[in-house]
């Protein structure tokens, strides 16, 4: 049998059957691609390495738990362990490296929810929709110190650091982005009630 001819679907068949070498396979297709989206975000090479085994690591152990959902493609699921990984990485090491949104990616998206109530988690949805709009509304450096303080978390003194400006900078940069948010959310009378 030929595995590079077989789709990721019956490799994770044939892998959860036993077949190693059809784990091998998958890994081969996907290698470039995940340690290519590691080493974007944490641009360290060594880094990229060990974060790169930990992500095929923690598929294999998953496959062996049986925790794989075939409903999704391979592919995005190994690309989302990936990332997970990196954020996890510089969240525990609070050193997150400032990711701008785009059309493909929002770092709000990763903001987590903790509520279980269907009827909360539709309004936080709401709610996160309207914010990431106010925050779009924001001059470039203020959107910047915003994301960095409530999205990853960062001190002032790290978002300062990160920045290389003085703490009282960020945190005027931080009062006018409230100000302004303020002043957004009175002219298009947003409720923002969770």
């Amino acid at each position: 049998m030929r595995l590079s001819l077989e789709s990721d679907r019956q490799l994770v068949t044939l892998y959860m059957q036993g077949n190693e070498p059809a784990f091998r396979e998958l890994m081969t297709r996907y290698k470039s691609k995940v340690f290519g989206k590691i080493y974007m975000f944490v641009r360290d090479r060594e880094l990229a390495n060990d974060l790169f085994q930990d992500t095929f690591l923690k598929a294999v152990q998953a496959l062996k738990d049986g925790q794989y959902n075939e409903e999704g493609k391979f592919s995005a699921w190994i690309m989302r362990i990936a990332h997970n990984l990196c954020i996890d990485h510089f969240r525990n090491n609070k050193k997150m490296p400032i990711q701008r949104a785009t059309d493909k990616y929002d770092p709000l998206d990763f903001v987590q929810e903790t509520s279980k109530n269907v009827e909360k988690q539709v309004i936080q949805k709401e709610v996160t929709k309207e914010v990431r709009q106010l925050i779009g509304m924001l001059p470039s450096e203020q959107r910047e110190i915003v994301m960095m303080r409530i999205v990853y978390d960062m001190s002032f003194k790290e978002i300062a650091d990160h920045l290389e400006i003085s703490i009282n900078t960020a945190l005027g940069r931080m009062r006018y982005a409230l100000i302004n948010l303020r002043k957004h959310i009175e002219k298009h009378n947003i409720k923002l009630v969770i």
